[in-house]
């Protein structure tokens, strides 16, 4: 039996959007994202007699562990084995904290250590379990926590490459929070999105990506945190409907920043909201203030400074 955990994925959002006049040897997409400790991944796995899987998206899950299975056979190093994939713990899916690529990434880290494969990085698992698409952020956040700064990709490349990756002070927290019935944006609402992006102030999202790369002043960082996050948004403005995906993640953002939290945004296509504080007893004040909303849920974690590991073998 093999268990590992993975943190989850928060993106602040894009630097390099393609449209028509992007040039073909450019990167695309890049960014910048943070993992967080909670709610993680864990995902357990154990060799069977058949395929199958327990635990909440179970079915994605199972999907995933037999893609990888699949493909390591194809690669001539592992075995035709079977395994039963238990979910432990797994965030709601689509809700802005990068499930999908977690999800896979432990899935295929456990069945790698079981057939002898624990040298395989994030970037090799990613391949064989199809994430990566796009965004890097989750994949090398897997292998090691912290601060993502994603450099893009260019075409042919299965990843983006990694800028830098920055462990920040230990005692900043992350408030997440959902507002109640905000839409979930996947599948053909992202696809569409991509289709039609707004025209990006590339060279202030690049200027603010300069900041959070080479500072640890937390005013500095929020201010710059909370632009970069708008900035990366307007470009799918037509989409959205604004620089956020509905407007009760827009009131929520509005509210938060009304509370004296600047560094506050949209994860990814939300809805979830992330508030980053420059301490716990900020973070929990901030959560006590929320708690009365109408919310799916808020909560309190730290910064992830490991990646997804291997806790029981």
């Amino acid at each position: 039996m093999i268990r590992v955990r993975a943190p989850s994925r928060l993106h602040f959002g894009l630097l390099n959007v393609p449209t028509a006049d992007t040039p073909t040897d450019a990167r695309l997409f890049g960014g910048i994202g943070l993992m967080v400790a909670d709610p993680g991944v864990i995902v357990r796995v154990t060799p069977a007699d058949e395929w199958s899987a327990s635990g909440p998206s179970a079915g994605r899950a199972l999907a995933f562990a037999q893609r990888f299975s699949d493909e390591t056979v194809a690669h001539a190093s592992g075995s035709e084995r079977a395994f039963r994939i238990d979910v432990e713990s797994c965030p709601p899916e689509h809700v802005g904290l990068g499930v999908g690529t977690q999800l896979g990434l432990a899935v295929a880290k456990a069945i790698a250590v079981a057939v002898g494969q624990p040298q395989l990085t994030a970037v090799e698992l990613a391949a064989r379990v199809g994430r990566g698409a796009r965004s890097g952020v989750g994949v090398h956040g897997f292998d090691g926590g912290g601060l993502i700064l994603d450099a893009g990709k260019r075409n042919g490349e299965a990843v983006s490459a990694l800028h830098s990756r920055r462990i920040l002070p230990d005692g900043w927290r992350v408030v997440l929070a959902c507002p109640r019935g905000a839409p979930r944006w996947h599948g053909d609402a992202e696809r569409r999105a991509f289709a039609t992006p707004t025209a990006a102030n590339a060279a202030r999202l690049r200027e603010l990506f300069d900041i959070l790369a080479g500072t640890t002043d937390y005013p500095t960082f929020a201010d710059a945190l909370h632009e970069y996050n708008r900035e990366a948004g307007a470009v799918f403005a037509s989409s959205q409907g604004g620089v956020y995906s509905s407007p009760p993640v827009a009131a929520l953002v509005d509210r938060v920043r009304a509370l004296g939290v600047p560094a506050v945004g949209q994860s990814s296509w939300g809805p979830t909201v992330f508030a980053l504080t420059p301490d716990a007893e900020r973070a929990d004040w901030l959560a006590g203030q929320l708690a009365s909303s109408d919310l799916d849920f808020v909560t309190v974690t730290r910064l992830a400074s490991t990646g997804g590991g291997v806790l029981v073998s």
